[in-house]
């Protein structure tokens, strides 16, 4: 019996989720690291699951299926290679992404940290968390060097690379 192992596979641009439906149909096994995200329209913010990896998907199967998954699976543009090979995966990898979602996830917004507001006359305007109560958050706003109220929901964590 041949190996089965973990290949990444690159898809068309927000392909991501049905290319996961239509392997799972085939019975493949599949993993697409999602993250949740607040997606901002001019009247409204919803919270939605967008992949960690953009266009990428990871299938759990053996080597020789590559090919037959990529000829049949609509949206699957290439296979991921590695030094003239298909790139395998290791499996401590997949679980290392997945517990790195685990733990992002639980981490709630702490005090001290910075967010970005969403919405409203103070939008893309960033502050840093001084309180936290049930429905809002008190943020002191560096650039007018006062504090402000805003609703939980209409904030964002900035993502600061150090």
């Amino acid at each position: 019996m041949h190996e089965t192992n973990w290949y990444a596979l690159y898809t068309f641009p927000r392909a991501e989720k049905k290319i996961k439906e239509r392997l799972e149909e085939m019975g493949k096994e599949t993993y697409l690291p999602l993250h949740r995200s607040p997606r901002v329209w001019s009247d409204r913010i919803k919270i939605i699951d967008k992949p960690l990896f953009p266009s990428y998907i990871f299938v759990h199967c053996r080597e020789a299926e590559l090919q037959l998954i990529l000829r049949a699976v609509y949206g699957v543009m290439r296979i991921v290679y590695y030094c003239g090979k298909p790139a395998i995966i290791p499996p401590r990898e997949i679980d290392a992404i997945r517990q790195f979602l685990e733990q992002a996830a639980e981490h709630p917004l702490c005090e001290g940290e910075e967010v970005e507001i969403l919405t409203g006359s103070f939008k893309h305007v960033s502050g840093k968390i001084k309180k936290i109560r049930k429905k809002y958050l008190i943020l002191y706003i560096e650039a007018l060097g006062s504090m402000v109220s805003v609703d939980l929901t209409k904030v964002a964590r900035v993502n600061r690379l150090k």
